[in-house]
């Protein structure tokens, strides 16, 4: 159980924002927080700290004027640590390799392979012939309805057809090295994990898995360790103090500096 940082970037910046109020429409969100610094100045703190598997997530569509803002500020992180940080949002066969290249240690990818909805086992096909399956990462964020929790795509909006599911864990985990799971729900509410989400995972998944959303202190990253049985890494948000919260961020550190239970 490890400590994963993140730089969020939207409309060209470094943000925190409620997740389920995203909408590419007038590349609007709630937000939590907006910083002043730009998206190297926390990839070079995360590299002076050690703290790898960290992710840097692109937040604007393609379509959006902010996109290559947003982009750049992207690129800025991956060059300050080259092989530190995953990168994530937008990502296909097109576009893996340069971020790749440009010092991504993974690509995670959601809406290619989710697309129209349902599993695309032909794109997924195609970004494992990409990358390769040590350098990608599945993004299996997810909202609830009618008592499961669906796989969402295009920045959390789009409900697809695919339930998290032993069987969905299972037919996907070759493909990849790891998942990522939003906790869309409570992502960037501080509002306590989603312990049901987190048990699921942490029984059925054979691949590391990291965990985001809801963690608003350290109640909630013991609550994680008891339902995620110490097998998920976990990202922690708008509750850090980097990002304007309550949680300091030395109390990361420390946590990650501790040995931990054996996990994955």
């Amino acid at each position: 159980m490890r400590f994963r940082p993140c730089i969020d970037i939207h409309n060209g910046k470094v943000k925190q924002i409620v997740g389920s109020s995203l909408r590419d429409e007038a590349d609007s969100a709630v937000e939590n927080y907006i910083s002043e610094q730009d998206a190297s100045y926390y990839a070079a703190l995360y590299k002076k700290e050690g703290l790898k598997g960290g992710h840097v997530i692109l937040l604007n569509p393609v379509s959006s004027p902010y996109y290559e803002e947003t982009r750049r500020q992207a690129f800025l992180a991956l060059r300050e640590y080259p092989g530190g940080l995953q990168l994530g949002g937008g990502v296909n066969p097109d576009n893996a390799c340069e971020y790749l290249e440009a010092g991504a240690s993974h690509v995670i990818v959601t809406s290619y392979v989710f697309k129209d909805g349902r599993i695309s086992w032909e794109n997924l096909e195609k970004m494992l012939r990409t990358t390769g399956r040590e350098r990608l990462v599945l993004d299996l964020s997810c909202r609830k309805k009618d008592g499961s929790y669906y796989i969402v795509t295009d920045r959390w909006q789009k409900f697809t057809d695919t339930c998290i599911t032993p069987e969905t864990l299972h037919s996907l985990e070759s493909f990849c090295s790891e998942f990522l799971v939003h906790a869309v729900d409570v992502e960037g509410k501080a509002s306590g994990v989603e312990r049901p989400l987190a048990s699921l995972l942490a029984a059925h998944s054979a691949v590391p898995v990291t965990y985001a959303g809801g963690i608003g202190s350290m109640s909630d990253i013991e609550d994680l360790s008891v339902y995620g049985k110490n097998r998920l890494d976990f990202t922690v948000g708008s509750a850090l103090d980097l990002f304007g919260g309550t949680i300091p961020f030395i109390k990361m550190l420390q946590f990650t500096s501790q040995p931990q239970a054996a996990g994955f």
